[in-house]
């Protein structure tokens, strides 16, 4: 497979945003532990964890953990011991990440360059990433030397936790909006370092990526639109200098910023922190707008302020799309424990 070197594949085309390259990532589902009445598990884009940029970030969380150098595990347990160790989900909790926990092992092996023995991690073929795991359930048992699973126990578990819980809230997301026409988008307020594997996260969860990283595409901001002397000029620049065909976002804030934004050649509107009356108002205006040169509908997009108890107003007043903060810098890690035994 031609897996692109930032980790997702296959090819680096499938790693951008849903918005800023007209393509929608999706994956086919898999049966999996849901019950009836219940979304079944999404297989999103594979994700490759020997890629250069992954490996980078297992490597540094060891090395942050100074896992070689555990100083517990060196003192008390024999350095031959073998052990067998059960991932278990504590809650209900969609499942991200499971990739991880064999390759954390084989970077400790590198960075340590003295482990002789060969981990075995074993799964069900029903538990793999955006499958719906219930309290209790088992997730992975890795065979290893007992020194080396307990040196990667936190970090196996920061990474499970973190990706899991984000997967699981983007779920939550995704079910309260069914039968809409929205999709629920991430935002690039991720983890610093972290965000191909919170981005991912989200996938699993069945929602969608918007901007990767700055290269992406052309949004238009408040502090943009400031410093280049308001909406109509800010367009006209970034008409004249944009890269290529990148499609170009305006944010605006009030139904008259939306009427200047449409008026000046916006392919693609963000609205921000408005009422979802104003957004339904919003919509309803778009809809008799085209993006200009083409016959295309120009995509509406909402954000600000956007939480479960309010998400279904915001999908149900017409917007194709719905960014959500919160997916990434306000998750909770899924509780999750790693039981250790002597094999």
């Amino acid at each position: 497979m031609n897996v692109a070197p930032d980790g997702f594949g296959p090819g680096s085309s499938e790693a951008r945003s849903v918005l800023f390259v007209e393509q929608v990532i999706r994956g086919g589902e898999k049966s999996g532990s849901a019950t009836r009445g219940q979304p079944r598990a999404v297989a999103p884009t594979v994700m490759d964890w020997n890629s250069r940029r992954l490996t980078a970030i297992l490597e540094n969380a060891l090395l942050e953990d100074r896992a070689t150098r555990d100083a517990t595990s060196y003192a008390c347990i024999d350095p031959n011991q073998r052990a067998s160790a059960t991932v278990i989900a504590k809650q209900d909790c969609i499942l991200c990440g499971i990739g991880s926990v064999a390759r954390i092992l084989d970077v400790y092996a590198a960075l340590d360059g003295a482990v002789t023995s060969h981990h075995e991690v074993t799964t069900h073929p029903e538990i793999f990433d955006g499958v719906r795991l219930h309290k209790g359930q088992s997730v992975a048992v890795i065979r290893h030397n007992a020194r080396v699973i307990l040196s990667c126990e936190r970090v196996i578990l920061n990474f499970l936790q973190r990706m899991s819980g984000i997967a699981t809230l983007t779920r939550k997301f995704v079910e309260a909006v069914a039968g809409t026409r929205a999709r629920i988008l991430d935002t690039r307020k991720t983890a610093p370092g972290l965000r191909m594997i919170d981005k991912y996260a989200v996938r699993c969860g069945g929602g969608q990526n918007h901007r990767l990283d700055l290269s992406d595409g052309v949004l238009l901001k408040n502090n943009h639109i400031t410093l280049a002397g308001g909406i109509a000029a800010a367009l006209e620049r970034v008409h004249r200098n944009r890269r290529g065909s990148q499609p170009i976002e305006v944010e605006v804030r009030t139904l008259d910023e939306l009427e200047q934004a449409l008026a000046n050649g916006a392919e693609a509107i963000l609205l921000d922190n408005m009422t979802p009356e104003d957004v339904h108002r919003a919509v309803e205006r778009c809809a008799h707008a085209t993006i200009p040169g083409s016959d295309h509908h120009i995509p509406v997009e909402c954000s600000g302020g956007i939480r479960l108890e309010n998400v279904r107003a915001y999908a149900e007043a017409g917007v194709d799309f719905i960014s959500v903060g919160l997916l990434t810098h306000s998750t909770h890690a899924a509780d999750m424990s790693l039981r250790v035994v002597p094999a």
